[in-house]
């Protein structure tokens, strides 16, 4: 997974995994999912990312099952 911020345009990436992207979906007016050719989800892209997100405190924890 990798995630990507734009500060020039306020915009999120997350990748959730590398694929082809055969497909966008408009989620809401800020929001696209970037679909693989079997419909699963392989990215994200948030518009104005500030307003929605807490940007500057984001952190990462991976939780053992």
């Amino acid at each position: 997974m990798k995630i990507q911020y734009f500060q020039d345009t306020d915009t999120l990436y997350i990748e959730l995994r590398s694929a082809d992207i055969t497909e966008t979906q408009d989620l809401d007016e800020n929001t696209i999912l970037d679909l693989d050719t079997q419909g699963q989800i392989c990215g994200i892209t948030i518009e104005h990312a500030s307003d929605r997100a807490d940007i500057p405190q984001f952190s990462f924890e991976q939780v053992a099952s």
